[in-house]
């Protein structure tokens, strides 16, 4: 497995980057031997320590983040017990990129907590990005957008070759916005 380790605002020391190196490299279970991984370790405000891991994989995007108020190998538990936790909900959706014997032994490889989700005081726009929109069916945004873990995604809709908003309402459905011209 490929794995890319970096820190912002951080140095990773050799513990560090050894333990991520250790418990990532059990993903190779899912992934398979020829699997890419980033692995990004930020050091926040308040000391607070978060872990993003992002799997471009076969055509989807795996994505988690977690976070500790200290404890950066917590951090890096929870974002893993995430990642296999996605991989374990999509399983019957992502079987066929996935590794023939994935889930071979019925138990999660990794246990953490859930991470607590942090109020937002003020809103601004701290970040631009940019991103290439794909064309994609509704169901394959729908699954791109809960391996992403976001709350939304733009797609190309490949019936009405039209740009859309799929985003997740507060009663937990789907909603779908399509502009018009």
């Amino acid at each position: 497995m490929n794995i890319n380790i970096t820190g912002k605002n951080m140095v990773v020391s050799n513990n560090v980057n050894d333990r991520v190196l250790k418990k990532v490299g059990k993903m190779e279970r899912y992934l398979g031997a020829n699997a890419s991984l980033q692995v990004r370790l930020t050091k926040e405000k308040n000391n607070r320590r978060k872990c993003e891991i992002t799997v471009p994989f076969e055509g989807v995007t795996l994505r988690a983040e977690a976070s500790n108020d200290d404890n950066l190998y917590i951090s890096i538990d929870q974002a893993l017990a995430k990642l296999e936790r996605q991989i374990h909900k999509h399983r019957t959706k992502l079987e066929k990129r996935l590794r023939t014997d994935a889930f071979s032994p019925k138990e999660l490889e990794y246990d953490a907590e859930e991470a607590h989700a942090e109020a937002e005081e003020g809103r601004k726009v701290v970040r631009h990005k940019s991103f290439p929109v794909r064309p994609m069916s509704m169901e394959d945004a729908i699954l791109q957008m809960e391996l992403l873990g976001h709350d939304f995604f733009v797609f190309v809709n490949i019936e009405t070759d039209r740009t859309n908003v799929l985003y997740l309402r507060k009663d937990g459905d789907l909603g779908l916005l399509e502009p018009e011209a």
